[in-house]
């Protein structure tokens, strides 16, 4: 554990559904749409009623049987206090890391010892051939990052929904394991993890390796998609595939592609005469992530695999050649989104940015020595491969940073943390886990996992859940968060678990690299 305490840098702070089901996810049963607006938001007993401007109102489950008044949110505005909470009127896991600062990751209670794998899908392994650079290879089940949306429909069924490597979105009744819907199928695998509409509208949205950036109905007898965006659109760089989880806030939708370019969107969402939902998009950014600085230092690899985090009026996004980008977005509507943070940390940026109440960024960055590269190693092993940002700062934002090289292998961090009570958890590449003081940058315990862990940590009802490349589970308590206890471990498979998974109410969702998807509780 000490052994990285020489290496810590701190700096100072400067001053549906099937065709009788489609109206499930629909907000309201007026004739025109619901409004993105400021909402009032009154928790009790782990419900949370939300009143809407037009006068309607719906429910999301939230953890904990508390009662909290919540303050105005004002529109197109992500504050503060959304941080750690379920976001929109869809009772469930609506987005990787559920929500816009990317901190959310399910509702309790967990499983007090050992879950068993409740059900199997499908029955037959998902797999796909894919192609890059001219060789093919065939990919099997979910990989990185590969969340599920799991959310309660209005009638009653618990739906899970995830994109996986046989190039289809599968819609599976959480309690059985069985389809909803039929697939929707694209021309190559599906790496990134599906966005299901924080709203209530029937909507789904999500990436390929085929090029395109989908909006896809759940209104009709099947999955229909309503607009697609082709990477190719712009002059971009690297490939064209979506890793990229996006995000939905207010109507607008941002996203960052791996041709290096960020997009975002007004959606424009309604319903028509008909009955069924609309969506009219209508581009309000398209910017380069890079510039001609960081490809000289980093060549042409400066994709977007990381997924855009939001915070207040900011939005913020990393790429591959390790830059981290933070805009203004308090002029989107207009086409304004002016950079307002620059930081290089050298290494390569797959994970997605976490952000704190107090505006803080939490960076895991790659080490990759294979790659060469040798003016971004040297930053990086000058910054350090965990980094808090201060992105508020006038000076250096780099509050500390945590060296985690191993000699000259590739070491480094593609898990996306979680933070917990003063605390972030995140498994390494080399198969650590750590535990790491967000104040003082110091690692405070750690657990050896799995070597190429690359899964995602929850933190749900003060346990954390650690998924692992060797087909394991774990369970910690955090009563003491920084002495996580042990609680239970599960495996069923040697096979490795690159996937983020989900906890809702007693049940672990995750696919797996043997091809197959599983419900666990």
């Amino acid at each position: 554990m000490d052994r990285y305490a020489p290496a810590i840098v701190v700096v100072l702070l400067g001053t549906l559904l099937g065709v009788g089901a489609f109206l499930v996810l629909r907000p309201g049963r007026d004739d025109s749409p619901p409004v993105a607006a400021p909402t009032t938001t009154t928790t009790t007993s782990g419900r949370s009623s939300t009143s809407t401007p037009d006068g309607g109102s719906s429910t999301t489950t939230v953890p904990g049987p508390v009662t909290t008044t919540l303050p105005e949110r004002p529109r197109d505005v992500v504050p503060s206090w959304t941080v750690g909470r379920p976001w929109g009127s869809v009772p469930g896991v609506t987005m990787f890391r559920g929500n816009p600062t990317r901190t959310f990751h399910g509702v309790g209670p967990v499983p007090t010892q050992a879950p068993a794998v409740a059900w199997t899908y499908p029955g037959s392994a998902m797999c796909g051939a894919s192609s890059v650079g001219g060789e093919t290879t065939t990919w099997c089940g979910l990989g990185w990052t590969g969340q599920p949306v799991v959310y309660e429909r209005e009638d009653g069924i618990t739906e899970v929904i995830f994109g996986a490597y046989d190039k289809a979105v599968h819609f599976v009744d959480a309690a059985t394991g069985t389809d909803l819907r039929p697939k929707f199928q694209t021309g190559d695998i599906i790496k990134g993890s599906v966005t299901l509409d924080p709203d209530g509208y029937p909507l789904i949205y999500f990436g390929s390796r085929d090029n395109k950036l989908r909006i896809v109905a759940l209104d009709r007898e099947v999955p229909t998609e309503l607009w697609s965006l082709d990477a190719n659109e712009v002059n971009g760089v690297w490939n064209n595939d979506w890793d990229g989880n996006p995000v939905v806030v207010d109507d607008i939708l941002y996203e960052g592609g791996e041709n290096g370019w960020f997009f975002a969107y007004a959606l424009n969402r309604s319903y028509g005469p008909d009955g069924k939902v609309t969506v009219e998009p209508e581009r309000l950014v398209a910017m380069p992530g890079y510039d001609d600085t960081l490809l000289q230092r980093s060549g042409r690899n400066v994709s977007i695999e990381s997924s855009v985090a939001v915070y207040e009026q900011r939005v913020y996004f990393a790429n591959s050649g390790g830059r981290v980008v933070g805009l203004d977005v308090s002029d989107i509507r207009n086409g304004n989104a002016p950079i307002v943070f620059d930081f290089w940390a050298g290494g390569d940026i797959d994970a997605t940015p976490v952000v704190d109440e107090d505006g803080f960024l939490y960076i895991s960055v790659e080490y990759e020595p294979s790659l060469g590269r040798s003016r971004n190693l040297a930053r990086s092993r000058e910054v350090g491969q965990l980094l808090k940002l201060d992105p508020y700062s006038d000076g250096d934002p780099l509050v500390w940073g945590i060296d985690l090289t191993v000699s000259d292998s590739d070491a480094g961090i593609w898990a996306t943390p979680a933070l917990y009570r003063g605390h972030l958890y995140v498994p390494t590449h080399h198969g650590e886990l750590l535990a790491v003081d967000t104040a003082t940058g110091k690692i405070v315990w750690e657990d050896r996992v799995a070597w190429h862990t690359w899964t995602s940590p929850l933190v749900v009802d003060g346990t954390l859940i650690q998924a692992t490349c060797g087909g394991e589970i774990r369970a910690y308590a955090l009563d003491d968060p920084a002495r996580p206890s042990l609680l239970w471990t599960t495996s069923w498979a040697d096979s490795c678990l690159e996937a983020t998974p989900v906890l809702w109410k007693g049940s672990i969702y995750i696919g797996s690299r043997d091809g197959f998807f599983r419900a666990l509780r």
